[in-house]
Formats: C-alpha cells, sequence, structure tokens
C-alpha cells in the first residue's frame, strides 16, 4: 500500500573518489527498505559549497544526488520512480527545490524526509519552514525519520553537531523574518553564502569537513 506520495533523501556528501559515504547509505537503505510504499522517490543536492566536487574520469561533476539515485537503481528499484535535484548545495536549498521542482507541480501531499541522525534537527526546522511559506496552495503532510550516524569518527562526527547546533541557531533568526515566497527567494538569492553572487561560501576544514 502506498503511504507516501514521495521520500526526499538529502544529500550527505561523496568521497573523494565520488563513492557513497555510510551515513548516505544508511539513508539509501532505508529508502530501499520503503521504495514499495512510495510514488515516488526525490535525491536532493548537486553537492556542497565547502568542497569541490569529485570528477569521473572523463572530468565531469559527481553529483550527490545522481550517484544516489543510481545506488537505488543498483538495487533494483524502477528508475522510472527516481527523481533527482542537482541545484541546491545545502539543506536550505534541499528543501527550497524540493518544493519548487517536486511537491508543488506533481501536487505531492505525503512527504516522507529521510536524513542522519546529526543532520534531523536542522533538516526539519529547514524544510516546516520552506513548506509553510506563503502562498501555500497544498496542505502539506511532512514527516522525518533519522537513521544511525555510520562511518564518521567519533571527532568528525562531534564537530557536524556542533556545527549542526550553530547553523540551527542561525536558521532559527532567519526564519521568524521571512514568512512568505517571494521574500525566501529574494534573501536566498541575495543573502545566502551558497546562492548569492556577492558573498563567499564558507570553506570548512578539520574534523567537520569528513561529514560532507
Amino acid at each position: 500500500m502506498v503511504q507516501y506520495d514521495c521520500i526526499f533523501i538529502p544529500g550527505g556528501g561523496l568521497l573523494p573518489d565520488g563513492s557513497l559515504p555510510p551515513w548516505t547509505l544508511a539513508r539509501l537503505e532505508r529508502t530501499l527498505s520503503l521504495h514499495s510504499k512510495t510514488r515516488w522517490i526525490a535525491f536532493l543536492s548537486g553537492g556542497t559549497v565547502h568542497k569541490p566536487p569529485p570528477l569521473t574520469e572523463e572530468g565531469f561533476p559527481i553529483f550527490e544526488s545522481r550517484a544516489s539515485a543510481a545506488y537505488l537503481a543498483s538495487k533494483g528499484v524502477d528508475t522510472r520512480q527516481l527523481l533527482t535535484e542537482i541545484s541546491s548545495y545545502d539543506t536550505i536549498g534541499n528543501a527550497y527545490y524540493s518544493r519548487l521542482l517536486f511537491a508543488e507541480p506533481m501536487a505531492l501531499h505525503k512527504l516522507l524526509v529521510i536524513t542522519s541522525e546529526f543532520h534531523l534537527p536542522r533538516t526539519r526546522v529547514a524544510f516546516e519552514w520552506v513548506y509553510n511559506l506563503l502562498p501555500q496552495s497544498i496542505n502539506y503532510q511532512l514527516r522525518f525519520e533519522s537513521v544511525p550516524d555510520q562511518g564518521l569518527s567519533p571527532q568528525a562526527l562531534n564537530a557536524r553537531k556542533t556545527s549542526e547546533k550553530k547553523s540551527l541557531v542561525k536558521l532559527r533568526k532567519t526564519q521568524d523574518t521571512i514568512t512568505t515566497l517571494a521574500a525566501f527567494q529574494t534573501w536566498f538569492y541575495t543573502e545566502h553564502a551558497a546562492y548569492a553572487v556577492k558573498i563567499q561560501p564558507e570553506r570548512l576544514s578539520g574534523d567537520v569537513l569528513e561529514s560532507y
């Protein structure tokens, strides 16, 4: 029985050779177990602003969402069920483009977001913010599920959790001032470091970079 119109999987990064890290594979394995209960599966993220993308042997960038989709296809999931998005480079972008490209034009109501435990609190706030921006023509039903933080060293996991908490505080302040899609889009393309022309994105280093 179909329970969801779509399952969204935010990108979890790629290893230097272009393969999927264990924490992303955990998200995909959970999605695989649910693929018969959803109409669509949408993989989100082109990459990250924090480090360069891995490249194919021909020199083309490997997109996170495409790598994740290929993994589920290799497990036997019908490719006609799979959607990919390569415009976003952070969690807020994941939420925005998932609504803009899939949920609204395809009239998707019942949505499940699957991500890692370390990523869930900020993911929930970002998606609930974006999906409640006005005008809202669809009564979205958002659910969230986390999977274990597999494959990260204790140092990297602690660094990522610290980074997530700081980003969540900043996100909550931002969402309080932006309540419409029009205001969001203006902010997104003029003030968000991952998408605004005038701002240089932050380049991470140290332990936290292992989780991207």
